[in-house]
């Protein structure tokens, strides 16, 4: 026979399966025959197999997301035998409902035999040897061999003082069916401890693990065992139960004769309740074959027991408690609950009794503001102390073993519900007047703070880091008078300062950054005291913005300006530091406006408080000159540019990181006024530098790398450009990884590049990734994105994928105008290289007037010699000739080249390809000869430039082949 049975049911299952076995039944029972490691699903298909199935009916039986369903359905199907026997008042699934099930529940111990016997004979056959009573040696009737079964599950032992069932509870199931199988495991003596946080449920569980299972003891009994000293007397009572002591015995014999009594006993279950420390409990561990259960906040309990810890309830068990003591609450109205009680089940049972009078968003309100307040309302009867009183007695306690540990605690309180890691890099640098300062500074300090927190319960503590559960923190949180916040705060800034980096910038400190940034950025911006707590959160904040996540922290770095700002003042060094961060945070966002006025603030207020040539003085004046080229003045970008570097190296040096970092902004501003060969002379004497004093994978060198590729681009020097883009970007992504912006920025350079170089197809490919990557980090709209995309239709349009470029190009255009503006250079280089894709397509009307538009607008904002306004000018030429405007095209087209012979040269690939397609509209207007002859010059310099192989290259050279056909013999 295979009992089936749900894990809320086990002790019928037991009591049963003893009951068949004693009749001489071969049983095969989950929890006595399957052990750890086995195959569940084999051993559960060979069971079914074997023969009949006894299935144990009750409510939790026909919970569909139990295995029992997978039971029962396969033997149905099988159309195999189902003897099935009701151990609760419960309705079957209507497939189950034609079967006769009798019921056990309610009857008396061999009323209930006689039923269960008489449900299988017959049809089941007559009863087969048995093997044995698992643990037992020999065969045949287990009662003939003198064993003792079970009682009927729910019949009392005679010696029995456990708390009232309660009868809300909820779950447990697999908790349950665990302590029961370590339990009944075989040992001699059987220890379990039930540990877990205050409000949890041990006790309720421990109470329901003794009523659920009590037919299989003869005796039960509870022990308060929070101190200590109170234990003997309990025991005592205990052996005058079992009389094994009479009333007047000191309680010292009395309990050794319990433990005389218990050793010569079987089926007995000893509860110890709320027990904190195992040195003081080890004594009055009883030994013998029987069963020990602890209930503890404190999780050391190797050596005297098996730790068991219990956890929060699962969320649908949450909604369910909820539910039966609050039948109006709807699923999801519970579920906002659960959540933001953590699935804890005393808070849960407090706020269902606080929900008679009054509203869910009500009560979740007062708890956000309020946590101790509403915690400490609604205690039930089950419960010796409210959530709240929990917390504040721990803290008590624990203040009065450790001070500094309560001191951590009230610290961490302040900070996000995350892990925390203690500082481990020991040193003097911390704040020895602190009163967390020697948990900082000495290693046997932290060890003993730590160990005080992982036994006092009030913290989950795993190597090295402090936990605390978001609603404990809540309650601890609000139950800090004024003095004791002021107090946390200083504490709290001191832990923080101690576990943050230096900077964001240096990549060996970033594993440390990702474990420091949720409790830099969840603490209150007032309860950061001290200097280096302060810069340490805005350092976290630049952290994420150098990732792409400045709409995320904006709102942060701006409530940190605003705090100190009302605490410190608006000339307070502290407040200007937040000032500069939020500044940086506006230029990420592409609110280029306010980064200026901050920075220029910032500038004036550094400079006078200062000076002209402080370090920080300079900084600033570097970040201006960024902002001023954000917002297109350039020229001014360029002279402040060069003063600042001016006064660095004469301040920090030629080859201080500031001073490199200015210098590489500086090559970024002459390339952007088309002072292109200056910028990579810059460029390449910057990086060179940068390789030397920071090394070559340090996240400066590689902008810097990955601004000098587009430059050397622009030059017409593509291949250099194509192999330092892949060098730097394979550098970025070991260091950086592939999601960050900087690797992203050289990614899509190279897309460019690589179009260039007639690599079209790898161009596209990946164009198309670090686009997708762009949109997921950076949003849909960044400029960043936008300036990817355009790079992506250049090269579809280069592929022939023309529909996909122009479609591309045109929904790229539409929001760089929206988030850039009209007139910004992103936006005039999408709609210049639109118009060539719109011609191509054949929409030549809409190319020339949008290539009319943006050459205007570039003559207007960058002047008539700008290598981008001269480009733009190419293109329109090529749109005027294909909608048969050829005489203003060449004219165009005349005057563009000889403006890039003199501005890139004659050798720039720019220059030959205005050259090659004016050869072409020449033809158009009959100028032959001319055409021949510049034809010939430019294709001798490409070959020289690009290469024989080089698309550009063939194409010149298949025109000149078609214009020498054209052109008259000698």
């Amino acid at each position: 026979m295979f009992v089936s049975h749900a894990g809320a049911d086990l002790a019928w299952a037991e009591w049963v399966a003893w009951q068949l076995q004693d009749a001489g039944y071969e049983v095969e029972l989950d929890a006595w025959h399957w052990g750890p490691g086995e195959n569940f699903v084999q051993n559960m298909d060979r069971a079914l197999a074997a023969g009949p199935m006894v299935a144990l009916f009750s409510a939790a039986y026909f919970d569909p997301e139990r295995w029992t369903t997978e039971e029962w359905t396969a033997k149905l199907a099988g159309r195999e035998k189902v003897i099935p026997l009701r151990i609760e008042d419960c309705a079957a699934p209507p497939m189950l409902r034609a079967l006769i099930a009798p019921e056990l529940f309610g009857l008396g111990e061999e009323k209930a035999r006689e039923v269960l016997l008489a449900a299988l004979k017959g049809p089941a056959g007559l009863p087969r040897v048995s093997p044995g009573f698992p643990g037992e040696g020999g065969a045949g009737r287990l009662r003939s061999m003198g064993a003792t079964g079970p009682r009927l599950p729910g019949t009392l032992p005679r010696v029995w003082n456990v708390p009232a069932r309660n009868a809300g509870f909820v779950g447990r199931d697999a908790l349950l069916v665990d302590v029961r199988s370590r339990l009944a495991g075989g040992r001699a003596v059987a220890v379990v401890a039930l540990d877990g946080r205050g409000g949890v449920g041990k006790t309720q569980s421990a109470a329901e693990y003794a009523h659920r299972f009590c037919g299989e003891y003869e005796l039960v009994w509870w022990v308060r065992a929070e101190d200590p000293a109170l234990i003997p007397g309990q025991l005592a009572l205990l052996a005058v139960e079992t009389g094994a002591a009479q009333p007047n015995t000191p309680a010292e014999k009395a309990v050794q004769a319990l433990g005389r009594e218990l050793r010569s006993r079987a089926r007995w279950l000893v509860v110890f309740d709320n027990a904190e420390d195992p040195a003081a409990l080890a004594d009055f561990v009883p030994s013998g074959p029987g069963h020990v259960l602890i209930t503890s906040r404190n999780p050391d309990w190797h050596g005297v027991a098996w730790p068991l810890n219990v956890d929060v309830l699962a969320r649908r068990e949450s909604i369910d408690l909820l539910r039966r003591r609050t039948p109006w609450l709807t699923d999801a109205d519970a579920g906002r609950l659960a959540e933001a009680l953590d699935d804890l089940p005393l808070a849960l049972v407090q706020a269902a009794a606080v929900l008679t009078t009054t509203t869910v968003d009500d009560y979740l309100e007062l708890l956000a503001s309020n946590a101790s307040e509403v915690t400490d309302e609604g205690r039930p009867r089950d419960y010796r102390w409210s959530l709240a009183a929990q917390v504040r007695l721990s803290m008590q306690r624990l203040r009065a073993q450790d001070p500094e540990a309560a001191d951590v605690m009230n610290a961490c309180a302040l900070l996000a519900p995350e892990p925390f890691a203690l500082p481990t890099d020991f040193g003097d640098e911390a704040d020895e007047a602190s009163p967390v300062g020697r948990v900082v500074t000495d290693r046997r300090t932290r060890s003993r703070v730590l160990s005080a927190l992982h036994q006092h319960g009030l913290a989950r503590v795993a190597a090295g880091s402090l936990h605390l559960h978001r609603l404990t923190q809540a309650v601890l949180k609000d139950q800090l008078t004024t003095e004791e916040r002021a107090v946390a705060a200083h504490n709290a800034s001191v832990l923080l300062a101690a576990a943050s980096p230096d900077t964001s910038d240096d990549p060996a400190s970033w594993p440390r950054w990702l474990n420091l940034l949720p409790h830099l950025l969840a603490i209150d911006p007032t309860d950061l005291v001290t200097a280096d707590a302060r810069f340490a959160a805005c350092e976290a904040c630049f952290y994420l913005l150098d990732r792409g996540s400045a709409p995320a922290v904006l709102p942060r770095l701006d409530d940190l300006h605003q705090a100190w700002n009302s605490l410190l003042g608006p000339d307070h060094a502290h407040t200007w530091w937040a000032v500069n961060y939020l500044a940086i945070a506006f230029t990420a966002v592409g609110d280029h406006e306010r980064a200026y006025v901050l920075h220029r603030d910032l500038f004036d207020w550094r400079r006078r408080v200062l000076g002209e040539d402080h370090v920080d003085t300079l900084g600033t004046a570097s970040n201006l000159a960024s902002d001023l080229a954000n917002l297109g003045r350039v020229e001014e970008a360029l002279e402040l540019g060069e003063d600042t570097l001016a006064r660095q190296r004469r301040v920090l040096g030629e080859d201080h990181p500031d001073t490199l970092g200015t210098v590489s902004n500086l090559a970024v501003r002459l390339a952007a006024l088309g002072r292109v060969e200056e910028a990579v002379e810059l460029g390449e004497d910057t990086l060179a530098r940068q390789g030397r004093v920071l090394g070559e994978d340090h996240p400066d060198t590689l902008r810097t790398a990955s601004n000098l590729t587009s430059d050397l681009a622009a030059l017409g020097r593509v291949e250099e450009a194509v192999e330092l883009g892949e060098d730097s970007m394979a550098r970025q992504r070991r260091v950086l990884g592939e999601d960050h912006p900087g690797t992203l920025g050289t990614a899509s350079n190279l897309t460019s590049d690589l179009a260039a170089l007639g690599r079209v197809e790898e161009a596209v490919e990946l164009g198309e990734e670090t686009l997708a990557r762009r949109r997921r980090v950076l949003g849909e709209d960044h400029a960043d994105t936008l300036g990817n995309a355009s790079n992506l239709a250049i090269a579809l349009a280069a592929l022939g994928r023309v529909e996909e470029a122009v479609e591309l190009g045109e929904d790229t255009l539409a929001r760089q105008r929206r988030v850039s503006g009209e007139d910004h250079a992103d936006t005039l280089r999408t709609a210049s290289n639109l118009a060539i894709a719109l011609a191509a397509l054949g929409r030549v009307e809409e190319a020339v007037e949008l290539g009319e538009e943006t050459l205007a607008r570039r003559r207007r904002v960058s002047g008539e010699d700008h290598a981008d306004t001269l480009g733009t000018a190419s293109n329109l030429a090529i749109a005027l000739a294909a909608l048969g405007r050829v005489e203003e095209a060449v004219e165009l087209g005349e005057e563009t080249l000889a403006r890039r012979r003199r501005v890139l040269g004659e050798d720039h690939p720019d220059t030959l390809g205005t050259a090659s397609n004016l050869a072409v509209r020449l033809v158009a207007l009959a100028r032959v000869e001319e055409a021949v002859e510049l034809g010939e010059d430019t294709l001798a310099r490409q070959r020289r430039v690009l290469g024989e192989d080089h698309t550009k290259t063939l194409d010149t050279a298949r025109l000149l082949d078609s214009l020498r056909s054209m052109s008259p013999r000698p």
